[in-house]
């Protein structure tokens, strides 16, 4: 059978460096760092005192107050964004088939928050299990879907993918292939993420995995920097919503990229290190190449996993080396963590929503906070350091890699009837 093309049709953002798309993108155009104090719980005690928080989000501003209070924060981030998304996209569900509508959402961790709340209650209670009703449907990753799809009446494929950081990417490789395969029309896909809390925090630093550049938050996000020293965490949620082609024309949607192709693999390596030579990540960009039938020529830009730790940048770069050879000196590369800091399952939504853009835009978000050379790192690769850059971006790939050794990747082309 003749697979369908797939495009993008409506984006949504919650993010530490702008709570819509339009400040997302901009804040990401500016080189603005998301990072900050954390202002959520009591820092004193803990190795790492800041995080890439929300700014200035109160989610009964956007829900009911009696039903904010029975979601998650990961969920409230999902249906904010998604709201956004659907608004963006001009959907009328009336018109359309919602039986062949679906959602695919990704998290890594989901409920923390009401898990730490709920098991905080027990442990500090006299051993009487008095919990919340609402305690698993608060917790459980694939409730975010269900929400959403509740919402608008969408009863095609709903569910939940879960790889770590890779989650959101491995959502939208899903919703690709459903929609292609004739499966479905429309598929609301992104994923979201709420781990800044003690639990997070604290299971993060014991691992040795957070940046505790304490007296210089906004600065300790550094993909590919001499200093870099660990990642900073974030929180938040992106919505990418793709659409069958002629689905999309019937209709007149906006149409902001066409997506081609979407890799996965494993490192087969470490639980949380990845391969030294990268054989995944150069397997899963290969992989993605090959489903969208383009060569390393192709491409012109590369949103990298880049989370600011020391073997996980060493190990991306190498790979790219070796899988583009000499066109990978012709490439833009970018790590935006350095703005919004890791968002873990949902970074490879709000990832993928700034590769759309920039290649709708011909823009390119820069690397911020590189302030030392590493000579690890091929001197001939163009990191895109500290100021965005413009070009034309014929296509663009987008890499996110999870604990566990979980890598996908996914392309974006320019749209082209």
């Amino acid at each position: 059978m003749e697979l369908k093309r797939v495009v993008v049709t409506g984006l949504g953002a919650l993010t530490p460096i702008g709570n819509t798309t339009q400040e997302f993108w901009e804040g990401l155009i500016n080189g603005v760092s998301g990072a900050g104090p954390i202002t959520g719980f009591d820092t004193e005690k803990f190795k790492t005192k800041f995080a890439c928080e929300l700014k200035n989000f109160n989610a009964e501003d956007h829900l009911d107050k009696k039903e904010a209070r029975k979601l998650d924060p990961f969920v409230q981030y999902a249906l904010v964004s998604t709201a956004e998304a659907v608004k963006d996209g001009g959907y009328d569900w009336e018109k359309i088939d919602t039986n062949r509508v679906g959602v695919i959402w990704g998290s890594g961790i989901g409920g923390f928050k009401t898990f730490q709340e709920e098991m905080k209650n027990f442990f500090l209670g006299d051993g009487t299990p008095r919990i919340n009703p609402f305690f698993i449907p608060k917790v459980i990753i694939d409730i975010a879907p269900g929400h959403i799809s509740m919402k608008y009446g969408l009863r095609g494929p709903n569910f939940s993918t879960v790889s770590a950081c890779a989650s959101a990417t491995n959502a939208m490789i899903d919703a690709f292939n459903y929609i292609r395969l004739d499966i479905a029309d429309i598929i609301i896909s992104g994923g979201s993420e709420a781990i800044i809390n003690e639990a997070g925090i604290g299971g993060f630093n014991a691992m040795h995995a957070l940046s505790t550049r304490n007296d210089d938050p906004k600065t300790a996000s550094r993909p590919f920097d001499k200093d870099r020293e660990g990642f900073v965490a974030g929180e938040g949620a992106g919505t990418i919503i793709l659409e069958e082609l002629e689905h999309a024309k019937a209709r007149g949607a906006k149409i902001y990229a066409e997506i081609v192709g979407g890799g996965m693999s494993a490192d087969a390596n470490h639980i949380t290190a990845p391969h030294p030579q990268g054989l995944g990540a150069r397997l899963v960009m290969a992989n993605a190449l090959r489903d969208a039938k383009l060569t390393t020529a192709d491409i012109d830009y590369i949103n990298v996993h880049g989370t600011s730790t020391p073997l996980g940048d060493v190990s991306e770069s190498r790979a790219i080396v070796d899988l583009f050879g000499e066109d990978a000196y012709k490439l833009n590369i970018s790590s935006t963590k350095s703005m919004t800091g890791h968002l873990l399952g949902a970074a490879g939504a709000i990832e993928a929503i700034a590769t759309i853009l920039a290649v709708k835009n011909d823009i390119v978000p820069p690397t911020i906070n590189h302030f030392t050379d590493d000579p690890e790192f091929d001197p001939k690769l163009n990191f895109t350091f500290n100021k965005a850059q413009k070009r034309v971006i014929r296509a663009a790939q987008s890499n996110t890699f999870g604990f566990g050794g979980h890598n996908a990747s996914v392309i974006f082309k320019k749209y082209e009837g």
